[in-house]
């Protein structure tokens, strides 16, 4: 994929992860899921790459934050999230280690970072581990939709011959 290609594409994940971060959720008893974020990470990180990854999620969490519907955790989680799957799948080609890696790079160690910025911001002791299973189940639930979403692809031939390509333009 040239350079053209992936910046309009990673332009066009960060308007529909912008614009739809809190329209579509999942309500699980008193929580509510909002899983695109995780869902757009884990397509960025097949289709674009770290850098692009990365990008796409600074991106969007700067929007979100900036239009008031998004919080200061948003950074850390979709971050690392975004960079740990892109990563993976760079190094191994799996889909299911890019899935892993936003559900681990999100849920676990983005949820980690979140404590102390929650310290420091906003003054508040938080509990660690009432990041943790939010942020799991939140990644959980959108690297599952991107996941399922990607296998579908690739059953077409002419997509999984795309993908194929990009990755490995990302390995080299």
């Amino acid at each position: 994929m040239r350079k053209t290609q992936k910046l309009t594409l990673t332009a066009m994940l960060i308007a529909i992860g912008t614009l739809t971060s809190h329209v579509f959720f999942i309500p699980l008893g008193v929580v509510k899921v909002f899983p695109m974020q995780h869902f757009i990470n884990v397509l960025s990180a097949v289709l674009l790459g770290p850098y692009y990854a990365v990008a796409q999620a600074l991106s969007v969490s700067l929007l979100r934050n900036i239009m008031g519907t998004g919080s200061v955790f948003a950074f850390p989680g979709s971050i690392v999230g975004a960079f740990l799957a892109a990563y993976l799948y760079k190094k191994s080609g799996k889909v299911l280690l890019a899935y892993a890696g936003e559900v681990v790079g999100t849920g676990i160690i983005g949820a980690i970072l979140c404590y102390p910025i929650s310290i420091l911001f906003l003054g508040k002791e938080a509990t660690l581990f009432g990041f943790i299973p939010a942020f799991i189940i939140s990644s959980f639930a959108g690297a599952t939709i991107g996941y399922v979403i990607l296998k579908v692809f690739m059953k077409n031939p002419a997509a999984a011959r795309k993908i194929a390509e990009a990755n490995l333009n990302q390995r080299s």
